[in-house]
């Protein structure tokens, strides 16, 4: 037995029930359901009926994000506007996007606070974690998964994890919120057959099968869950119902997903894409993952796509009539190098013509009347801000789309940076998700506001 004294001066209490074990499960039909560390756990999930109206606008309508990271950036000499405001000089980089000057604000002078270490901070460009060059590093959610844990449930797929030329097991932009990497899909082709090629009925029958193996976990332990209340405290019993709650959501989003391989998947007038073979179409491999984000909103099968275009690990390019010398890692430390700077400088505006052509395809798709970019979040910058240097401040980043009022150069102090998480929380606002922190965040982005 145990006696403890409130500090309060109440009178002590006797405590006899035994202090459970902190490594305890739940046994039932071959099920394992492990407790957590009760007095410091929370929620894995927000409950469904916070979610039901969560990415949609008031008047319902749907919105998106995408989330694009080039890992060597853009040369910045030839990115940032020289003039702040609405009035700017376009700079040679967003001459290419003129067209679209109303469907975009650039940003300087942002950074995430405290992501150092160079190449790595890749990682971080959606999860803004710091130091992720460190030993022990561990990186958090990514705005992606953040977004697709509580509005997945919406559409076939919570979220699209894509990737060009990526070192596989090393680089992703999405993390799920223990820290793990997800894999990107590098072909446009798989990306295509997963959105709309109808499975067999064998097929179909398989996969629900391997989702009914995850469903009814409480269920099988249900009466030891009930004793387990009975003998804990009215502040555990508390924590436990919350876990309970987010394992049953668990399960009905394993219920959405089973119902989700019965519904017939849209259909496109497009055919499969010819994924290209050589690491060296590497343009052409970025027009095809525009090309599939663009039919994922289209069709609604998802509402959030990271896409890492990973440079750092792509050889010399070919484009058009463009054959680059050197690796594109090699040529982004161009030492100021006339003949790489012209090199880099050609990517660089291919870069932007693709960005170009995402803006005019998601302008002439219509969703009840509608630009489908009007409700289709863009964010295209890079870890880096000056990848010669391997600085990560100062990163070029636009922002695009969304229904906000676009036109501006919003600058930043250059030397102390503004956060740049405070536009993710801007995002998720715009997604209809009620928050104000999204990690090192000190509110919503300044200057930017919806139309």
């Amino acid at each position: 037995m145990k006696t403890q004294t409130y500090n309060d001066g109440q009178a002590p209490f006797v405590a006899t029930r035994a202090s459970l074990s902190r490594r305890k499960f739940l046994r039932g039909a071959g099920i394992l359901l492990s407790l957590p560390l009760l007095d410091a756990m929370t929620p894995a999930f927000a409950i469904a009926a916070k979610r039901i109206a969560a990415g949609t606008t008031p008047g319902g309508k749907p919105r998106r994000m995408i989330g694009i990271c080039n890992n060597l950036g853009l040369l910045p000499e030839q990115f940032f506007p020289k003039e702040n405001g609405r009035d700017y000089t376009p700079s040679p980089y967003l001459e290419v996007l003129k067209e679209h000057r109303n469907d975009f604000t650039v940003f300087s002078g942002v950074s995430h606070p405290d992501v150092d270490g160079g190449h790595p901070a890749d990682n971080c460009f959606l999860t803004a974690a710091p130091h992720p060059g460190s030993a022990g590093f561990r990186n958090t959610i990514s705005l992606d998964q953040y977004i697709g844990e509580r509005i997945g449930h919406l559409t076939r797929f919570p979220s699209l994890t894509l990737g060009v030329n990526v070192q596989q097991g090393v680089r992703s932009l999405s993390w799920t919120g223990s820290g793990v990497l997800i894999p990107c899909e590098e072909k446009a082709a798989d990306v295509f057959a997963r959105m709309f090629l109808q499975g067999t009925q064998a097929e179909t029958e398989a996969q629900v099968r391997k989702l009914e193996t995850g469903r009814s976990i409480l269920d099988a332990v249900a009466g030891q869950a009930k004793d387990l209340q009975r003998t804990v405290g009215a502040r555990d019993r508390d924590r436990l119902d919350q876990y309970f709650t987010s394992v049953r959501d668990l399960e009905q989003r394993l219920q959405m997903s089973r119902e989700w391989e019965y519904k017939p998947k849209p259909k496109v007038n497009a055919s499969v894409p010819l994924d290209p073979a050589d690491p060296k179409a590497y343009m052409d491999k970025v027009k095809l993952m525009y090309d599939m984000a663009r039919l994922a909103f289209e069709t609604d099968s998802t509402r959030s796509i990271s896409l890492l275009l990973d440079s750092v690990n792509s050889p010399a390019i070919e484009f058009a009539d463009v054959k680059t010398s050197d690796g594109y890692h090699n040529l982004s430390h161009h030492g100021k190098s006339k003949e790489k700077l012209a090199q880099l400088k050609s990517i660089d505006e291919w870069h932007m013509k693709l960005l170009a052509d995402l803006f005019a395809q998601l302008k002439a798709v219509r969703e009840d009347g509608e630009p489908l970019l009007d409700r289709t979040m863009i964010l295209y910058g890079s870890n880096l801000g000056n990848a010669n240097t391997h600085v990560t401040t100062n990163m070029p980043t636009i922002f695009a789309g969304g229904g906000f009022k676009h036109g501006q150069h919003i600058a930043f102090d250059t030397q102390h940076n503004y956060p740049l998480p405070n536009l993710f929380v801007t995002m998720l606002q715009r997604m209809g998700l009620e928050t104000d922190k999204f990690a090192s965040a000190k509110g919503t982005m300044r200057g930017l506001e919806m139309a």
